[in-house]
């Protein structure tokens, strides 16, 4: 079973340096998934109310033979359900789905700066973080701007921002803002949604190092300091998902995906326009 590290984030817990994400997956899916995930040695888990697939994650993990201390749980909070205290409630029904005293990790899943309510947001989960009902508490899909917004306002930094990120869509510059402000970068979607993976300079990329794209992909994350979260319903792919740390991209093997990357490659919502359906 491959070896996961373990990243530190300026709250001082400690995270996965990969994960395993659970959308699209509804609860029977997302059960079984787990099963097969935590079998192959996926201890980061993340899921979120809008999935719709909490309690399909919380029995896969019920279902294992794994303590709760060694898994780490990741859900956000729905754009509908922002507010100081519609988060606290949005929060005990994550729990009680999720069927967990605590949970690791709570994100706002969009800034939604149009509701203009993240701020009231955050100041919710910091309650329930010092309460110890969350460890953890972060962002998702948050720009410079909304990050700044809710350090200056409460004097509280997120320790994760979760962010479309894949090697043609790399998101440099969002990057260097979470590193800056001390945030951890998590990558969902990191083997985008197209025809990246035949892409003849991944392909040779991955051919020198006898891996394939999808590996390529996910260990280019890793060399940028991200945690990404793969998805997969396949036994064998997840377990191939995880064979990232036994190899190292060369600086010519980064040049050459840097080529990759484009703005038009976005593939989810604009987080300084995206409305929540």
């Amino acid at each position: 079973m491959t070896t996961i590290p373990l990243l530190t984030l300026n709250d001082g817990r400690k995270i996965p340096a990969i994960g395993f994400g659970t959308y699209p997956l509804d609860n029977p899916q997302a059960e079984a998934a787990v099963r097969e995930a935590l079998a192959a040695g996926y201890r980061l888990f993340d899921t979120a109310a809008r999935y719709g697939n909490e309690s399909g994650v919380g029995t896969g993990l019920l279902s294992f033979d794994v303590g709760r201390e060694d898994i780490f749980v990741t859900t956000k909070l729905r754009g509908a359900e922002q507010g100081f205290d519609s988060t606290l409630r949005a929060f005990e029904a994550s729990l009680e789905r999720l069927k967990m005293s605590y949970i690791d990790m709570y994100l706002i899943h969009w800034p939604l700066p149009g509701k203009d309510l993240y701020v009231e947001s955050w100041k919710a989960m910091i309650r329930l973080q010092k309460e110890g009902r969350v460890r953890s508490i972060g962002v998702s899909n948050f720009l410079p701007e909304h990050l700044q917004r809710l350090i200056d306002e409460t004097g509280v930094t997120p320790a994760v921002n979760q962010i479309e990120m894949h090697v043609d869509f790399a998101q440099a510059a969002q990057r260097e803002v979470d590193s800056k402000l001390g945030i951890l970068t998590q990558a969902w979607s990191p083997l985008g949604r197209g025809d990246i993976l035949k892409d003849p300079t991944l392909g040779r990329v991955a051919e020198r190092h006898g891996r394939t794209p999808a590996q390529v992909m996910l260990r280019w994350v890793v060399q940028t300091g991200s945690v990404p979260i793969p998805k997969s319903a396949h036994p064998e792919r997840m377990r191939a998902n995880l064979r990232v740390f036994d190899f190292q991209l060369t600086d010519e093997d980064m040049r050459d995906l840097a080529t990759l990357d484009a703005p038009s490659h976005r593939t989810g919502g604009d987080p300084a326009t995206y409305i929540e359906e």
